[in-house]
């Protein structure tokens, strides 16, 4: 297989994009005031099963990426690897850093968790954005709404959406995992900033 440079520049995004995800959710985590759905579920499961978010994360995708290579391989690309694989262990690897080098009070002031809440969910977002702007692959947590939506088309879209990022917030919630303002901004705010971005990242592209 062959990459032009525009190819190789949407791999770069993609990696970059990743990277940044994982390094804004650590923060994200660490201030408390909730993740993106699928984290906060995540999050919830892998401390239950004492297991690190980034093995965890890898294992749910390995799973959901059979059910996406079974039913839709349309939405399987460069990018989707690189979410499946880099992301929780991203997290983890920043979380790591945190426990060595800050006190254990570090994130203790409210003060400093909205200083530090805003650039973190700021960086997530249009991290996120720019990973689903470059079109490589969908996530498998995201693809399996695609799935569901095409199995279903009489129902909306974004209510199957909607019903999917619900059920993941309940069961991160059941165990423990935050559910707060960050998942409700998430929520409404990255539809938006995709567009966006998307629109720049085309004009970077050409």
């Amino acid at each position: 297989m062959k990459f032009g440079l525009k190819d190789k520049k949407r791999i770069l995004y993609v990696l970059l994009a990743v990277f940044m995800m994982g390094f804004s959710l650590s923060f994200l985590i660490r201030v408390n005031f909730g993740t993106d759905p699928c984290s906060a579920m995540n999050l919830g499961i892998a401390r239950h099963l004492h297991l690190s978010f980034g093995n965890w994360q890898v294992l749910l995708n390995l799973i959901l990426f059979l059910i996406v290579i079974a039913f839709d391989r349309s939405q399987i690309g460069w990018g989707t690897l690189a979410n499946m694989i880099l992301i929780g262990y991203t997290v983890d690897f920043f979380r790591w850093l945190f426990d060595l080098f800050l006190p254990d009070n570090a994130f203790s002031s409210l003060s400093v968790r909205i200083l530090v809440l805003i650039p973190a969910l700021f960086l997530f977002i249009v991290a996120a954005a720019v990973y689903m702007a470059v079109e490589l692959g969908t996530a498998p947590y995201d693809a399996i709404v695609f799935i569901i939506s095409n199995k279903f088309k009489k129902i909306p879209f974004r209510l199957i959406r909607i019903t999917w990022d619900m059920t993941a917030c309940l069961i991160g919630f059941l165990l423990g995992s935050t559910i707060g303002v960050v998942t409700l901004m998430m929520a409404f705010l990255l539809g938006p900033v995709i567009a966006w971005v998307k629109e720049k990242i085309n004009i970077l592209l050409i």
